[in-house]
């Protein structure tokens, strides 16, 4: 007989994993589905020291495997497959991987979101060694160093302005000459003492021995080249939700799944939680809070459509 499960979910990040615990703890059979390594994003950093409880901090790796074995001690399943495709807009949910078919009367989705790099050689293997896509998270790992932020949004001019108050100096590199950001971030940035600015301009190539020693920089209208000393490269220039196997089978807003804080999708008995719905503030502590709160709702839900 086919195995149907109380909830699917997709993605096996911070949000999820706290979604198959409290399933798990509720007695609601719960399926994980992750395409690599239980932990998503967490795994990327190397030192997390903004999440509650851990006095010294804890590294990414530890956390995410913490996750992974305390929900799967309660009774949760985890698969380790690539979504393919989802039919959610029927009473009971699909779910296609590369190796099988899941079906599920709920499903929560938290594949995340991934930070835009910008494609440079050595990127990849420079993170955690000076190249990094989240101030909040790493900031404190260079207070009194000289720093670079790439970008001219929102997100890079917020994390200017609290690198400004940790760095020595912080030069904001962006390819135009004024800032895409809201007006109302741009006077105290301006009036930042430490902050120095690099309009019309990009980065070319990292500079490093074993860590970041700083970054080539070429004006695009001139095309000079300028090299700066900096210890952390703060990549801000956007982040790309993962939601393209969804297909329009829910609302998406600028690619994010829209949903509240109740993580109600516009389908009924899917929810989304973690970097991938629509929200201001995408860190792990929130991730986790949403994970409780959609198997709050999907109990719910589950209920009502047996009493129906």
């Amino acid at each position: 007989m086919e195995e149907l499960y109380d909830v699917l979910i997709l993605g096996g990040g911070a949000g999820g994993y706290t979604a198959a615990l409290y399933a798990a703890r509720s007695g609601l059979k719960s399926l994980v589905i992750e395409k690599g390594m239980a932990g998503g994003q967490m795994l990327l950093t190397q030192d997390i020291d903004n999440y509650p409880g851990f006095a010294e901090g804890v590294d990414g790796f530890t956390l995410s495997d913490n996750m992974h074995r305390q929900a799967e001690r309660f009774g949760a399943q985890s698969v380790m497959e690539e979504i393919k495709d989802v039919k959610l807009d029927q009473p009971i949910k699909e779910v296609t991987t590369d190796q099988n078919v899941y079906k599920g009367k709920t499903v929560i989705i938290a594949t995340g979101a991934v930070a835009r790099e910008l494609g440079l050689p050595h990127e990849q293997e420079l993170r955690g060694k000076g190249v990094t896509y989240c101030a909040t998270c790493d900031g404190m790992f260079y207070r009194g160093k000289d720093v670079v932020v790439v970008g001219g949004g929102n997100t890079a001019v917020e994390d200017a302005l609290l690198l400004s108050r940790i760095a020595k100096t912080v030069t904001l590199i962006h390819r135009r000459d004024t800032l895409r950001a809201e007006q109302i971030y741009h006077k105290p940035l301006m009036e930042a003492p430490n902050v120095r600015f690099l309009w019309d301009s990009v980065v070319k190539e990292f500079v490093f021995n074993d860590k970041v020693t700083g970054v080539n920089v070429e004006n695009v209208k001139t095309h000079e080249m300028t090299h700066v000393d900096a210890e952390g490269i703060f990549i801000s220039v956007g982040r790309v939700p993962v939601t393209e196997y969804l297909k329009d089978q829910v609302e998406l807003n600028r690619g994010y799944v829209a949903a509240g804080d109740d993580t109600k999708t516009s389908v009924p008995g899917v929810f989304a939680v973690g970097d991938v719905r629509t929200k201001e503030v995408r860190q792990i502590v929130t991730a986790v809070a949403d994970g409780a709160i959609a198997i709050h709702h999907a109990q719910k839900y589950i209920d009502a459509q047996e009493q129906a």
